[in-house]
């Protein structure tokens, strides 16, 4: 058993293709109407039919009421850490709260270099991580940040506005120095697709993220842990990631809760996306709750 027995919550990734922008929309308000918690946007600007997740987001978040976001995950090399702090509270302030941040250090190098970034990789790209991270905490919390490094040269930059809730910063990760950064530094590790990173592969990953937390003196269930979760809910024959039927997935996420120990699952539908969504928010997210909760509660 490896629950850290955090408050469950689900979301379904957003496409933010061009073509697909009608679509979009309407499962952005479809998820809300339905109840979900997260709407989450990747950040791969170098795909020429993507639209700009930021642009995307503020968008959406004037057709929705509820629901918050979730950058899935903004790209730290494109977008400068004190810069996306500051769009990211701006957002939180006019949606009344409803923003989050996850990051990564840049999974793509060459595509990054074609937009005019500095590509880092290896050791480089991990230092260069952690010193953004530790200053887009330092400015989240309103601070004033000021660092001199062979990164950054930031003078004393008074950050803000406050806004009305935390906006949260979580990692997306799979290397153990880039793991272990997550539990030294953010507030949370985002797993990439389950078909990246099996449940298999899990445990060794939460162990890292553990001893990193508690070797900086902090709580490991304090971290959350969100899991990508790309399949298809049905008897549809073969697909990507989870596939089956209702009682399958409502089985494996609550599995994946109470022995991987992930509180947050963000459904990437691999077809169908309207029907798909009203599955999974309708039937799966409930019934995965009152399992989960029956099985803390040891009924």
């Amino acid at each position: 058993m490896n629950d850290y027995k955090r408050p469950l919550s689900f979301g379904v990734s957003l496409d933010p293709s061009a073509g697909a922008w009608s679509q979009t929309r309407r499962l952005a308000q479809t998820a809300e109407d339905l109840g979900l918690d997260y709407l989450a946007v990747q950040d791969h600007p170098y795909q020429s039919s993507h639209l700009d997740a930021w642009t995307l987001i503020s968008h959406l978040s004037a057709y929705t009421d509820r629901i918050s976001f979730l950058t899935d995950v903004a790209d730290m090399q494109l977008r400068p850490p004190v810069m996306l702090a500051k769009a990211a509270m701006s957002l939180s302030t006019i949606t009344d709260g409803r923003i989050q941040l996850g990051v990564g250090g840049g999974g793509i190098p060459d595509a990054i270099a074609s937009m005019g970034g500095p590509a880092r990789r290896g050791q480089d790209m991990v230092a260069f991580a952690q010193e953004s991270i530790a200053l887009m905490r330092t400015a989240l919390a309103g601070g004033v940040v000021r660092l001199h490094s062979p990164y950054y040269s930031i003078d004393g930059y008074r950050a803000g506005p406050a806004t009305p809730k935390p906006v949260s910063l979580w990692l997306g990760a799979q290397k153990p120095r880039m793991l272990a950064t997550a539990g030294r530094l953010a507030d949370g590790w985002i797993s990439p697709l389950n078909i990246y990173v099996p449940p298999v592969e899990v445990p060794s990953r939460q162990q890292i993220i553990d001893e990193a937390a508690i070797e900086a003196g902090r709580n490991p269930k304090d971290l959350r842990r969100i899991y990508n979760v790309i399949g298809v809910i049905g008897d549809q024959g073969e697909g990507p990631g989870l596939v089956g039927d209702v009682q399958k997935w409502v089985d494996t996420l609550t599995e994946w809760v109470v022995e991987l120990g992930f509180d947050t699952f963000i459904f990437w539908p691999a077809t169908d996306p309207d029907h798909q969504l009203t599955l999974f928010a309708n039937e799966v997210v409930p019934a995965v709750r009152e399992r989960v909760d029956a099985i803390r509660s040891g009924r």
